[in-house]
């Protein structure tokens, strides 16, 4: 009784969502595709030649926005769920921490890449700064995966919640780059505590 309630509560909100109807509308998987389009439009990092890392793509709503602006470079997605296949972009199955899938990323790209995405979020447990955490530990790892396979100029931009971590991963972000700047994009909640950080340019550490 109670879940039913939960999925009618759920549908709900999500009818009064315009960019949850907006990406049913423009065939986007996810509603987070929005949060890319608004990002890109103020930083403006996709571009049509670049390659491009997609970190926790599934469903593949920001590999779908990738592909319409990337025309001739390369984008890899990856995720340890599975992901239904998007022309033009390759997939792994896979945890981006663990050599054999670090080894492939590598593989597949053969140089340095010149975009970083990760959108990634740890699975809820009830406790908002539990779960705040280990989003922003996803974070750091990205980030240090980033400053060792990005082009000098490359861009690292990455889903976090504000939390007792918000600190460590700002400073580590100015550390490693040259730019940082933290954004809300208006397609995110208003009540999430959901925010993104946008690094660009390798510094010499």
């Amino acid at each position: 009784m109670k879940k039913n309630k939960s999925s009618k509560n759920w549908l709900k909100k999500q009818s009064r969502d315009p960019f949850f109807k907006q990406s049913k509308i423009q065939g986007f998987r996810s509603r987070s595709a929005f949060k890319l389009i608004e990002m890109n439009k103020k930083f403006k990092f996709l571009r049509k030649n670049i390659n491009l890392l997609d970190l926790g793509s599934s469903p593949g709503g920001w590999s779908q926005v990738c592909r319409k602006e990337i025309i001739k470079g390369k984008i890899l997605a990856v995720d340890l769920k599975r992901m239904e296949k998007i022309n033009n972009v390759d997939f792994i199955e896979g945890n981006f921490l663990e050599n054999d899938t670090y080894s492939k990323i590598l593989f597949y790209f053969g140089n340095k890449i010149d975009v970083v995405l990760s959108d990634m979020a740890a699975n809820t447990s009830g406790n908002k700064e539990l779960d705040s955490f280990r989003t922003g530990e996803l974070c750091l790892n990205a980030m240090n995966l980033s400053a060792k396979i990005l082009s000098f100029d490359g861009v690292f931009l990455s889903k976090i919640f504000m939390g007792s971590i918000f600190q460590e991963i700002k400073e580590k972000a100015n550390k490693y780059f040259k730019k940082v700047v933290i954004y809300k994009p208006l397609s995110s909640k208003k009540e999430s505590k959901e925010i993104y950080i946008y690094c660009k340019g390798i510094s010499k550490i």
